[in-house]
């Protein structure tokens, strides 16, 4: 699985400070559907007879979205968006706190009603956190479980209560328990943390309050159950055996062995009797724990059992998996019915009165009928089958042929998703980005844009990636992934600001054409328009208040004073975007960053209000956008030397090598050669550097061993190739050249042209 670095305490290092990353996620479609696997269900019901019904998803691209209920349709009507990895599980806790979990290693809590802004962040797992378990009617106690094999049970209302005390004098002992083990305290004893709504004031892993630890996990934890009342917990993964605890104290109280892998689905009856299990050996097995043992075990699926649900007595299971299939079993008398099959494997199962969501690693969400009121209904329809005791009796029954007919061939609705980004290609212009989708549609993005320029359709790949090959050199400037089911764009200093491309390349006009234009640096700046309009609004109104008028450039200065940035006034063009660099309000991107304090976070660039500062982004970040400083470069320029053909009379300009940055174009060192042959008493800069200039007559540049003879083909080794005048130095070296040693052009004049 994908590993989220988290950052040690380098104080006693000797090695660099590795800065902070910026990314940026882009998008296609509206914000109203997911565009990666559904990991996580929970249905909200209204108390009121006429009160709306709500669902909430969780998804492999980082957010959560509620959805308005009706009878046969669903709306989206807010999306939670704060997580910066995969959102694994989700819970409802009391009447309206959503409580989130997520490979980015933390906990998070909102609003069930608001519109999507997170109220606190929760710090304490060590590694992905990949389940949760709430108590129905112990309403404050959350259970969570994660890789690091760490459980942990959370009073909400405390962990989120902010304390009277400021946070500015809470922040210096945050660092002592992020990372520090818990004590087992009762949860009447634990102490609030303080917690606020702005991004670097959410973050609530301290303040004095530590969840209370069930240890005993030797490895990995993938499931959780909790009774009613929050007196018993139980927990599964890849230790493959049932561990019981009392979420009181953290104490352990049993422990069940029977299944032979990794337990991935636990549930547990309102009194904390019975517990359910589901396993990657295909299995699900019925566990009395007054009796400490496994009483019914049912060979119904054929592969890993990854999904499970309950009616309300416990008198019947809903199970799904890696099989595709969901299956309804009587736990009395072992009788088993294929509802649906799948076009993807089920990861989790919510039943909502007599239908059944089921989420997959598909971005849809299906609603299948289901009677959960009265599940012997659908038994009545025949085609059961018995259910074995042993793990293989299913695969061979399938193996035989005789697998049963589903109940159901369509379900009741479907609310869609968006097809994920599953293939990429950087094309080597480093603007553009060729993807292919689960639907198999390939287009093409400007990461510059954030946009697609073009869609191909369902074409094939590597075609349209040879189609779209250009013979240009352009450092690499930055880096993505479809991690999250769509393109995420990494930027990491000092690296992503070695690219640079002149002005007519990318059609800006006021400009000079030879003006460079640094690619990261403009992207940075219409990333953050909407951030840079907004701090100047709020920045003039406080000047108004105190009755001062400030221009731009004042009102930069003035924000920064207290701030390590030292703002360059003279900069030109300092707020200005280019067309080039125009992201879309439609469809913006969001950025997932850090700062100083709070952690990474996640928001839409159209949701940044202005007031974020170098506390959540990083200081490379601010001092790029606010005042033009870039960290040194390397590798800009490109050494060379510059010789006449063998043979030819051409006098000999320089015998020395030559510098010039890498983008400089072929026919501007034609030009050089021009004015200094005719100007023969001129030679190159004392410093090496290269100065192009202007001249009049034509000639012809070539990489070779220096014998030049013209007609010949480029491939025709040794013999020398021509140059087109639009190549870059750097094309030439990577593309021609080929050599580590340094660049050789000779040169010849063309007569009577």
């Amino acid at each position: 699985m994908h590993r989220v670095g988290s950052a040690g305490n380098n104080a006693n290092s000797n090695r660099p400070r590795k800065e902070k990353r910026l990314r940026f996620v882009l998008s296609d479609t509206d914000d109203t559907k997911h565009c990666a696997g559904i990991n996580c269900l929970a249905v909200l019901k209204s108390s009121f007879s006429d009160g709306c019904n709500y669902l909430f998803t969780g998804s492999r691209d980082g957010t959560l979205k509620r959805w308005a209920l009706d009878d046969d349709a669903a709306t989206c009507s807010a999306t939670f968006e704060s997580h910066v990895d995969w959102v694994n599980d989700t819970v409802i806790a009391g009447d309206n706190t959503l409580v989130s979990c997520s490979s980015d290693t933390t906990l998070k809590t909102w609003n069930c009603l608001s519109n999507g802004t997170c109220t606190s962040t929760l710090r304490q797992h060590s590694d992905y956190v990949t389940c949760l378990a709430a108590a129905e009617k112990n309403t404050n106690v959350v259970a969570s479980g994660g890789l690091g094999g760490e459980v942990f049970v959370w009073d909400i209302e405390a962990a989120v209560t902010p304390l009277s005390k400021s946070s500015d004098v809470l922040e210096d002992n945050c660092s002592n328990c992020i990372n520090g083990s818990a004590n087992s305290l009762s949860i009447s004893s634990l102490r609030t943390i303080s917690s606020s709504n702005s991004i670097a004031a959410q973050t609530a892993q301290c303040h004095g309050y530590v969840p209370i630890s069930a240890k005993g996990h030797k490895e990995s934890v993938y499931a959780l159950a909790i009774n009613d009342s929050g007196s018993l917990l139980v927990s599964g993964g890849t230790e493959k055996v049932v561990r019981v605890w009392d979420p009181r104290t953290g104490s352990k109280t049993m422990k069940l062995r029977g299944h032979t892998d990794n337990i991935r689905a636990l549930l547990m009856d309102s009194t904390g009797r019975y517990c359910l299990s589901g396993s990657s050996d295909s299995m699900i097995r019925l566990w009395d724990l007054g009796q400490q043992r496994c009483v019914h075990s049912y060979a119904v699926h054929t592969d890993s059992v990854w999904a499970l649900a309950s009616t309300p007595p416990f008198s019947h299971v809903y199970s799904g998996g890696r099989d595709l299939s969901l299956y309804l079993t009587d736990l009395t008398t072992r009788e088993s019915l294929l509802l649906c099959t799948k076009e993807h494997p089920i990861l989790q199962l919510a039943l909502h009165d007599d239908s059944i969501w089921v989420a997959t690693t598909d971005s849809s969400v299906h609603r299948w009928p289901a009677e959960g009121k009265n599940p012997q209904k659908v038994f009545q329809r025949g085609g059961s089958f018995l259910a074995g005791n042993l793990s293989f009796s299913r695969a061979r029954v399938s193996l035989e042929g005789s697998t049963p007919a589903p109940v159901y061939k369509e379900p009741i609705f479907t609310i869609p998703g968006t097809p994920a980004i599953v293939q990429h290609e950087i094309l080597n212009n480093r603007r553009h980005v060729l993807t292919k989708d689960t639907a198999g549609s390939v287009k093409l993005w400007e990461i510059t844009k954030g946009v697609v320029i073009e869609d191909y359709g369902q074409v094939s790949f590597d075609e349209k990636k040879e189609q779209l090959f250009e013979m240009v050199s352009i450092p690499a400037w930055f880096t993505v992934d479809t991690r999250l089911g769509s393109l995420s764009v990494h930027l990491d200093t000092p690296q992503c600001f070695s690219a640079e491309m002149y002005s007519a390349d990318l059609n800006i006009t006021g400009k000079p054409e030879d003006d460079k234009v640094n690619l990261a640096r403009e992207t940075l700046k219409g990333l953050l328009a909407h951030w840079m309009t907004k701090r100047r609004q709020r920045l003039g109104s406080q000047a108004s208040v105190n009755g001062d008028v400030l221009s731009g450039k004042d009102i930069t200065t003035k924000s920064l004073t207290h701030s390590r940035i030292e703002v360059d006034v003279n900069a030109e063009n300092d707020s200005m975007v280019y067309p080039s660099f125009e992201f879309s309000t439609v469809s913006p991107p969001s950025i997932i960053t850090e700062g100083s304090q709070g952690g990474p976070w996640r928001k839409k660039i159209t949701e940044l209000d202005g007031t974020e500062d170098e506390k959540d982004f990083p200081g490379w970040v601010l001092d790029c956008v606010l005042s033009n400083k870039l960290p040194p470069r390397e590798n800009t320029k490109c050494s060379f030397y510059l010789h006449p053909c063998e043979g030819s009379a051409v006098q000999i300009l320089t015998q020395g090598k030559l510098s010039a940055p890498r983008i400089l174009r072929i026919h501007k060192v034609v030009n050089y050669v021009v004015e200094k042959l005719d100007k023969p008493s001129d030679n190159a800069n004392t410093d090496g550097t290269f100065s192009p200039g202007l001249g009049g007559r034509l000639q012809h540049l070539a990489v070779g061993d220096g014998s030049f003879r013209s007609g010949l083909k480029p491939w025709q080794k040794p013999r020398p190739s021509v140059l087109s005048p639009d190549m870059s130095l750097a094309t030439v070296r990577a593309y021609v050249w080929k050599k580590p040693e340094d660049l050789v052009l000779n040169y010849r004049v063309i007569q009577g042209r």
